[in-house]
């Protein structure tokens, strides 16, 4: 077994061209701290772009996890052993093996209360972690094992303490530069600089990401947050700056976020921000796209705009673009954005009928109303529109009406003529309809 893993790293430490040779006599034992540097290496490779190191590392992990399976407790009277473990178990290692490997391991009580924190954090546990790492500085460990330390305990802290959070991104930074480790402590801070609200943070990690790591297989994970900060900080954003980060990337990729944001703020229906980002989608000539003009930037420029001021212009809009030149899911989203601007537009405006006295009505006693006698005889009262889902927003509607005159009687008579309005009511489903549809539909900008 142990034979086998030895030559085993060897093939892939030679494949990879590591400066690390890990040579050793047929017979002779691989160590595991040589073992996990080779991991590093790998890693670092990823970082740099190189995405046929993906496959190494997991082999890696594999024959990792077996050897530290196959240590015995005297193996880690050598603390790089289980130093190395600590680094294995935070780079994707089995929690399993690191929870047996402590149960038979001989430490003092700084070295377990490391291991113990690293396992509740593998175990999803952040507050237990929490409370043990609270206790460790990652600057006194040696910089690969801080590194990793850092980058642990900004995590655990970063929904309830950002700016800790934030600290000890930064030193997991300033004690791994240019590594994998460095590359995920961007893409947390600028999750957390999200969802603490924090503008100038978000936009600096983007700028440092879009420079140093884009090349990075998990640049789409950063894409992903990077769309969804700007989406939530918008408003917040120096815009300057924020083009300024965009600019950095190849044309392709710029189009690509530009036309994502564009997407997300016309289902969500920022005008503002929809228009920011199709304006600068269509400017941008990239390989692969319509030199002509891309019809996505059109559709969501038009879908951000409806209002129930603007809905005629905007379903002129939209019967102008070439559905020819969308993806399948683009196409649904113009059709139903077609439809429900339809629909608003031949809403007609609620008149009172006139009563229609039947014959045999019974005069009504004073005080009191007949809704029967108020409708045409063969007919039945009238639930318009009755297609796209409204029929759900008016009952919503009347459930809510029912319910304010029951606590608030006086209510009614203040209501606006916005809030009873039925073209209102039928721009505000379209923004519901138009995001259940976007959920359903697969994701088509690349």
């Amino acid at each position: 077994m142990r034979r086998l893993v030895l030559l085993s790293a060897t093939v892939v430490a030679a494949s990879l061209g590591s400066p690390v040779v890990l040579r050793a006599e047929v017979g002779d034992e691989l160590q595991p701290y040589q073992m996990v540097r080779s991991l590093q290496i790998v890693q670092d490779k990823i970082a740099a772009g190189d995405h046929a190191a993906i496959p190494m590392q997991r082999k890696l992990l594999d024959m990792i996890d077996a050897r530290f399976k196959d240590t015995e407790s005297e193996d880690y009277n050598d603390l790089r052993n289980y130093r190395a473990m600590l680094i294995y178990a935070m780079s994707g290692g089995n929690p399993r093996t690191i929870e047996v490997a402590l149960a038979r391991i001989h430490l003092d009580e700084t070295n377990r209360s490391l291991g113990i924190g690293i396992l509740n954090y593998l175990r999803g546990n952040h507050k237990a972690a929490k409370a043990v790492l609270d206790g460790v500085d990652p600057l006194k460990l040696t910089p690969e094992l801080g590194a990793f330390f850092a980058l642990v305990k900004g995590s655990v802290n970063s929904v309830e303490q950002p700016e800790n959070a934030f600290k000890m991104f930064d030193q997991a930074r300033l004690l791994a530069p240019g590594t994998l480790v460095e590359e995920a402590a961007l893409r947390r801070i600028i999750m957390v600089a999200t969802s603490a609200a924090a503008p100038d943070r978000f936009l600096y990690a983007s700028d440092q990401y879009v420079r140093r790591f884009l090349a990075s297989p998990y640049a789409s994970q950063f894409a992903d947050s990077f769309v969804t900060g700007v989406m939530d900080l918008y408003k917040t954003l120096d815009r300057a700056m924020l083009a300024d980060v965009i600019a950095k990337m190849s044309p392709v990729q710029q189009k690509t976020i530009y036309l994502r944001l564009a997407r997300r703020s016309a289902i969500d229906g920022d005008a503002e921000l929809a228009a920011f980002a199709s304006e600068k989608a269509e400017s941008i000539e990239a390989r692969g796209f319509d030199a002509n003009g891309d019809p996505r930037a059109e559709l969501y420029a038009a879908l951000a705009s409806v209002t129930s001021d603007t809905v005629t212009q905007s379903l002129e809009r939209l019967k102008k673009i070439d559905r020819t030149l969308l993806s399948e899911g683009d196409r649904k989203l113009l059709e139903a954005a077609e439809a429900m601007a339809a629909e608003v537009t031949n809403v007609p405006r609620p008149e009172t009928p006139e009563p229609v006295v039947r014959a045999d009505a019974k005069p009504a006693a004073e005080g009191e109303i007949d809704e029967a006698d108020l409708m045409p005889e063969g007919e039945v009262a009238a639930t318009e529109p009755t297609d796209l889902g409204t029929e759900r927003v008016e009952a919503e509607a009347a459930a809510h009406e029912a319910e304010t005159e029951q606590t608030a009687p006086a209510a009614k008579a203040e209501a606006t003529p916005e809030e009873t309005d039925p073209t209102t009511l039928l721009v505000t489903d379209t923004r519901k309809k138009l995001e259940e549809i976007d959920k359903l539909l697969e994701e088509t900008v690349q």
